[in-house]
């Protein structure tokens, strides 16, 4: 499959993978100077980057990095982003300062990833029941604790 990018920034980097592996693709700060996140509050970041998938059965989510959430509080503040397949804008990424000190994300920072994920469509039909489960209608907590 192919993924069409373009840069909307002259300092856009494309989405890189870290090792062979990685599920996601990093996703690069394309700020021209350092971006102050104090602590508690937003701040929106641009990419530099506009895509275009050649399926319409993918959608591009976002996902926040785990280092940054684990050393300084900082991810995405809608957890997961989605990037409709119809979409042609730059992305940016609208990040949020959770920890006690102000954050910097400077120029060309690695600040989130990329993950490509199938997109199921389906017909949604109105009932008036639906099937018996053990479950039932519990909620919260229903499941048990372990």
């Amino acid at each position: 499959m192919k993924i069409l990018f373009k840069k909307c920034r002259d300092n856009a980097v494309m989405p890189l993978r870290a090792t062979p592996a990685s599920a996601g693709y990093d996703i690069y700060s394309a700020n021209e100077a350092a971006v102050v996140i104090p602590a508690g509050e937003i701040r929106l970041i641009p990419t530099g980057l506009a895509v275009s998938a050649e399926r319409t059965d993918i959608g591009l989510f976002i996902f926040p990095r785990s280092g940054f959430s684990a050393k300084y509080g900082v991810t995405l503040t809608n957890s997961v982003g989605v990037i409709d397949s119809d979409y042609r804008g730059e992305i940016m990424l609208s990040l949020i300062n959770h920890g006690k000190e102000d954050f910097t994300v400077e120029p060309n920072m690695r600040i989130a990833q990329l993950v490509v994920l199938p997109v199921f469509t389906q017909e949604w039909i109105e009932t008036d029941s639906l099937d018996d489960t053990d479950r039932g209608t519990g909620g919260f907590g229903s499941s048990g604790n372990n």
